[in-house]
């Protein structure tokens, strides 16, 4: 027979144990459970609990992961198989698996498959399955004593067990310390032989194609029979491995986004026996060399990530988990991220240490979409012990991941951790430490190990950031990889211009999630920055003090709600809209950044360009305006201003760029014109003449470059000390049959013009925002959704803003409209 996988996903209870329990959960005793799940949704859908992601609701549950549970279900044998065996595809975490009354194991770690032979103990009827779960804060505390202390960040010391860091909290994450079997499990059944270890991939050497198949045969099996893109090929079993290393002539090559297409392939193995299939396995595979080229120069060593020999330049975001309770995600909301992704122009998603391994929907999304994936291992901001048994749990789960995530085309790097080198280096660990271990065995051992055993067609780096010689320091901004938080930290979004980094693994700024968001999970009154569930909803240490030193430069800090919301959510739009296109205006000393972060797990203010519900924060449509594949940028630089062309495209271009000095009101003061000449995949940098980059009246000018439809502002002075006038604009809406068409039209000068479309209708969104208009230009918006909507809706705030809008009080807008019919004319000013 094959393999038979049986979920046992029915009929699971949990009841609570050991802890502070709430007498209302003790007499509740079992509820029903799911699975996969965890604690925490399983008592949210019996309704012993509120919504943890609301108000202040996380203080109130904090004794969940203070408490042991037990999971318990039953199930009926399996009709055949002369083996069986319990499959737990994750368990969270620290966890004894009894069948029948009889211990199977103990487990500690959330991030690796745990099989237990079970034929001896199955029943052919009415089997209990029980999994006992500890709580995770006391073993994360007892661990820590009996492994040493250890440095890490935030409150319990994470790095003493194998469950994902956030889930203890960070500096935007919700503190739920649960415990589930969070992943699915199964009873696997079979006679004869069967697969084990599976590992399959392609590759290009040489500039040939070549599929990659290692599978580990369990049984006697007498061949392997494996089809490589329609291609049979029999590989012999050797001491229990079937290996194949085979040339694909006739396959097409994967390729990232904007460089190709993504040529999938199927590859399937059959074990037989006596010409009878024991088993079987597929993958989708595709066809790419990738490699991190690290190549020595003036200026230090570049970083590039080069797949089928072309050097990418990366437009990347960081990813945490996007739900606090992995489990919920499901391939529809990777693909929604993903087309979120997509919408901002990014073409890597670094998958952060302090989460999980992620999902094979995950991946088999991002190899369909040609977006490249950069994977870090588990390890994040601490010291990690090599003691037993932490080195056999990273040793089990590291050789797990590497074999599984190897597979997916898009996967161009495993990186060894989060920040942990580099911490080891600058945040005082040594003395902490006292001779004890601190993770550079995992780094420079036993990872690199793994990888050129398993998996030699993916880079690894040893850290990140990450400087190629182990012992300079790790965050150089000359050498490979850098993190630029003093910025965020101490000092303001404009000095992102003094780092020329090599490349940016890590940078951010801080933003609240949509209003929409907001208000459905916080309900303060009065709600303010400050108010009880704004601070549980602000994770960051001096969050608050942060977010208004970097705005006060700027803008004043408003008094009013409505005003601070989009006050602190356009400087975060504009702060990493500023660090892209002036790293990106360095092409090719910088090769590419990451901006930290894509997504969220719950709603919370944060970095991140889309909230926990799913809604675009302004950073995204910054991110999209600032990855624009061909891309014009003003930057002032060594005293003068200076004009970039950037081009992420196959194709030159070439073009003679008009570039004016211009008084607030729109009137010329100067213009000249240059030749720009951008080879594919290059920049261009021009120095603009004093007639240009010398203002007559800082305070009421500006600079305007354009080309064909890429254009470009740069002020002279910052708003709040300029003479910006509050915007006058003309706005006309007119409804289509899935929202509505806006057009705004400045009368007179307007800064990054933005719909806050969630405010009439929490699941609308306009496809841009941060829209700068002279007098007498005009930006369409297309919204998608609020048909409940008016047309004067679109014309005041607080849906349509503007940067002029926190200079001063809010100026009347009078609206009337013009005209009858399905489209409605309306004067604002």
């Amino acid at each position: 027979m094959t393999v038979d996988r049986r979920a046992l996903h029915d009929g699971w209870t949990v009841t609570a144990g050991r802890g502070p329990v709430p007498e209302q959960i003790r007499t509740a005793g079992a509820i029903t459970a799911s699975v996969p799940g965890v604690v925490h949704t399983d008592l949210l859908a019996a309704g012993l609990i509120a919504d943890p992601y609301l108000d202040e609701n996380e203080k109130a549950q904090g004794w969940i992961g203070l408490t042991d549970w037990t999971y318990s279900t039953t199930f009926d044998g399996p009709a055949e198989g002369d083996r069986h065996e319990l499959v737990f595809d994750g368990l969270d975490t620290i966890a004894r698996v009894r069948l029948n009354g009889t211990d199977l194991g103990d487990t500690r770690n959330m991030h690796r498959t745990h099989r237990f032979d079970v034929t001896d103990q199955l029943r052919a009827e009415g089997n209990e399955l029980v999994v006992e779960f500890s709580s995770p804060i006391r073993a994360a505390d007892a661990a820590s004593l009996a492994l040493g202390y250890r440095p890490h960040t935030n409150h319990h010391p994470y790095n003493a067990i194998r469950k994902m860091a956030c889930s203890f909290g960070w500096d935007w994450g919700i503190d739920t310390s649960t415990s589930g079997i969070w992943r699915p499990v199964a009873l696997e059944s079979w006679s004869g032989s069967r697969l084990g270890e599976v590992r399959i991939a392609g590759d290009v050497v040489d500039g040939e194609p070549r599929a990659r198949v290692t599978v580990e045969v369990r049984g006697g099996a007498s061949e392997a029979r494996i089809a490589v893109a329609g291609v049979v090929h029999d590989a012999p079993i050797v001491d229990g491995w079937a290996r194949l290393d085979v040339a694909a002539p006739d396959v097409e090559l994967w390729w990232p986004r904007g460089h190709g297409t993504q040529e999938l392939y199927d590859v399937t193995v059959e074990l037989r026996a006596d010409g009878v299939v024991q088993d079987t396995a597929s993958r989708r595979i595709g066809f790419r060399s990738a490699e991190v080229r690290l190549d020595e120069d003036a200026d230090g060593t570049a970083f590039s990530i080069v797949v089928n020999g072309r050097r990418i330049l990366i437009r990347g975001a960081n990813w945490i988990p996007d739900d606090a309770f992995p489990h919920r995600v499901d391939r529809a909301r990777y693909a929604r991220r993903l087309d979120q992704a997509e919408f901002a122009g990014i073409n890597l998603i670094r998958v952060w240490g302090g989460g999980i391994y992620e999902s094979e929907d995950f991946y088999s999304e991002c190899d369909e979409r040609g977006i490249l994936t950069w994977q870090d291992f588990l390890l994040a901001c601490a010291a990690y012990a090599e003691d037993e048994p932490l080195w056999s749990e990273f040793e089990a789960e590291a050789a797990e991941a590497i074999a599984r995530l190897s597979t997916h085309p898009s996967l161009v790097i495993l990186n060894g951790n989060n920040e942990n080198i580099w911490g080891y280096q600058d945040w005082d660990w040594d003395k902490r430490l006292d001779g004890r271990t601190w993770g550079a065995g995992y780094y420079y051992d036993l990872f690199p190990t793994l990888m050129a055993d398993i998996a030699p067609h993916v880079s690894y780096t040893p850290g990140s950031p990450f400087s190629p010689d182990r012992a300079a320091h790790q965050n150089d901004p000359a050498q490979g990889t850098v993190h630029v938080w003093d910025l965020w930290n101490v000092k303001d979004w404009p000095h992102y211009r003094d780092h020329r980094p090599r490349f940016v693994a890590e940078f951010g700024w801080q933003g609240p999630p949509t209003w929409s968001t907001l208000l459905e999970s916080i309900h303060d009154d009065p709600l303010t920055p400050e108010s009880p569930g704004m601070l549980v909803h602000q994770k960051a240490a001096k969050g608050n003090d942060k977010l208004t030193d970097g705005l006060t430069a700027h803008v004043p800090l408003p008094n009013d709600m409505t005003d601070w919301h989009w006050a602190m959510s356009l400087n975060q739009a504009v702060a990493v809209r500023t660090a892209i296109e002036w790293w990106r205006s360095l092409t090719p000393h910088c090769t590419g950044t990451v901006m930290w972060q894509l997504n969220d797990c719950w709603p919370v203010t944060s970095w991140a360009a889309v909230d926990g519900a799913e809604r675009p924060k302004p950073l995204l449509y910054a991110l999209r305006h600032a990855h624009r594949e061909r891309l014009l940028t003003l930057q002032p630089d060594d005293g003068g201003l200076w004009l970039s062309a950037v081009n992420d495209t196959a194709a030159a271009w070439a073009g003679a760029v008009l570039v004016e000095r211009r008084t607030f009101a729109g009137t010329v003061l100067a213009s000249e014109t240059y030749d720009i000449a951008v080879g594919p995949r290059a920049a261009v940098r021009v120095a603009l003449s004093a007639s240009i980059a010398n203002p007559d009246d800082a305070t009421h000018e500006l600079v305007v470059a354009r080309v064909g439809d890429a254009v470009a502002h740069s002020f002279f002075a910052e708003a709040r000390a300029s003479r910006l006038a509050p915007a006058e604009t003309e706005v006309t809406a007119a409804p289509t049959s899935e929202g509505w068409t806006v057009e705004v039209t400045a009368r007179t000068l307007v800064r990054d013009a933005t719909l806050l479309v969630d405010r009439l209708d929490p699941d609308a969104e306009a496809d841009d925002a941060l829209r700068t208009l002279l007098p007498g230009e005009s930006a369409v918006f297309t919204v998608r959704g609020a048909r409940g909507a008016t047309a004067a809706d679109f014309a005041a705030a607080p849906v349509l803003r503007t940067l002029n809008d926190l200079l001063g009080s809010q100026p009347a807008r009078g609206c009337r409209e013009e005209g009858t019919g399905p489209s409605t004319r309306l004067r604002s000013s």
